[in-house]
């Protein structure tokens, strides 16, 4: 009589932003479709796989952490392997065994399809004593991912859609295109196929997300390609919501405003990074616009689109700011008044040209400053809810909890990192969309009363 064939349990941490939650789904879905079986209990797995993040200091620290808990495991018994995969293996490679001491397979990028069969080869090698088993890919293919074919780790009725990888521009202070490689946009069938494949799989929210989207197809020698695509993928059905995310001010031109006023389901939200707006940092951080340039823009994207909604990312520290330039970056916020603004610390990341500048600004300036912005933005953001009090909005339910408290979003909103539209006994499930009223704001977040009939 035959023995029966051990079950490998995988245990999955994923990292990171929404690009790494694409490979995280790409990598969940190889390891299902290879028979494996997926835990919850990370900490109680044969294998444990950390897709990391290596962009910024703390999310280094995060994923360092993350691998350490993972080996903790290892050595207390209850995991046998543990495979690190994403940006931070990527970037920092077989140095990552200095770091962290049992770590038993280092996954690069390109590898990521591959997943499954170094699983299972990481699981089968017998680590006795000093012997390591280790995968690591050099050099790098930068292939074009396809991503199609997913175990979705969102929700399931909004889902993030790649169109490109990789990053031609080359601010001073960003590690991405050292980690992603060069700017490659996805075939357009490919994205449209990925597109169909989650559309029939009940994704009704599209969230597009590049390091760059605009950028899309300039590659590929194609005029307007990210207008021309959003406009086919409006014709794929089931969609209900494109959302355009990280648009690259620059890239922004009158025909993508045009195709945003008039699209049918791009609903009028715009991520758009600015990162700051001095011209004197703007310069040395290697950004080709100048605060005139922005102010331009938001005024044209208001005159089109008087309902648009606008999120930004900005930094603060950046090595040469001064109090004056930190002041002129405060004025702009009260005058763009944006409806959703993110702020991070500069960080002297290793092997970027920002990191060797001298005139580096003190932690402590760094996190005042920082502070100081947010409650700007605050004192933006929390009145404008306040106007939106008595508004009719159209939800997308994202969660019911068991009293029937129900928390969803508006075209305005994007998941994870806005606010969210809370609304008391809910009679719709996740994945359906309702009207609402707003009947009052709570900080950041709004109050809504589902309209029935």
């Amino acid at each position: 009589m035959g023995t029966k064939k051990q079950e490998i349990t995988v245990g999955f941490v994923s990292l990171g932003c929404p690009k790494n939650t694409v490979d995280s789904e790409r990598m969940l879905a190889e390891i299902a479709q290879a028979g494996f079986a997926i835990t919850c209990e990370s900490c109680n797995a044969d294998v444990v796989v950390v897709n990391t993040c290596g962009f910024i200091a703390p999310a280094e620290a995060e994923s360092l952490e993350a691998i350490r808990r993972a080996v903790d495991c290892k050595l207390s018994g209850s995991v046998k392997k543990v495979v690190v995969a994403g940006c931070l293996g990527e970037r920092l490679g077989l140095q990552l065994l200095e770091r962290v001491d049992g770590i038993d397979a280092i996954v690069g990028l390109d590898q990521r399809d591959n997943i499954a069969e170094i699983i299972r080869e990481v699981f089968s090698c017998d680590v006795a004593g000093s012997q390591l088993c280790t995968t690591w890919a050099k050099p790098r293919a930068y292939r074009v991912p396809d991503d199609r074919t997913r175990l979705l780790i969102t929700p399931g009725h909004w889902a993030y859609l790649r169109i490109s990888e990789g990053c031609n521009r080359r601010c001073s202070y960003c590690t991405i295109p050292g980690i992603r490689g060069q700017f490659r946009s996805k075939p357009r069938e490919f994205v449209l196929a990925e597109a169909a494949e989650l559309a029939c799989a009940g994704v009704l929210e599209l969230n597009l997300i590049a390091q760059d989207t605009t950028y899309y197809g300039r590659d590929l020698k194609f005029k307007n390609g990210l207008s021309c695509l959003v406009r086919e993928l409006e014709e794929v059905s089931g969609i209900e919501w494109i959302r355009l995310m990280y648009l690259y001010p620059t890239g922004i031109d009158e025909e993508l405003i045009e195709t945003i006023a008039t699209g049918k389901k791009i609903v009028h939200y715009l991520d758009i990074p600015l990162q700051h707006v001095s011209d004197s940092i703007l310069k040395p951080m290697r950004r080709p616009a100048t605060k005139e340039a922005f102010r331009e823009l938001i005024e044209n994207l208001r005159s089109a689109v008087p309902d648009i909604v606008l999120r930004t990312t900005l930094m603060v520290g950046f090595p040469g700011e001064t109090e004056r330039d930190f002041n002129e970056l405060l004025d702009f916020v009260k005058w763009a008044r944006f409806d959703a603004l993110g702020c991070f610390e500069f960080y002297p990341e290793s092997g970027t040209p920002a990191a060797q500048m001298p005139a580096q600004v003190p932690g402590e300036v760094k996190q005042q400053r920082l502070e100081e912005l947010m409650l700007t933005q605050q004192k933006i953001a929390f009145p404008k809810n306040e106007n939106r009090i008595g508004s009719n909005l159209r939800c997308l339910v994202d969660s019911v909890d068991d009293k029937g408290v129900c928390r969803g979003r508006f075209y305005g909103q994007a998941p994870d990192i806005d606010s969210v539209c809370i609304v008391e006994n809910c009679s719709a499930a996740p994945g359906h969309f309702i009207d609402a009223k707003v009947v009052a704001a709570q900080d950041y977040d709004l109050l809504v009363e589902q309209i029935y009939g």
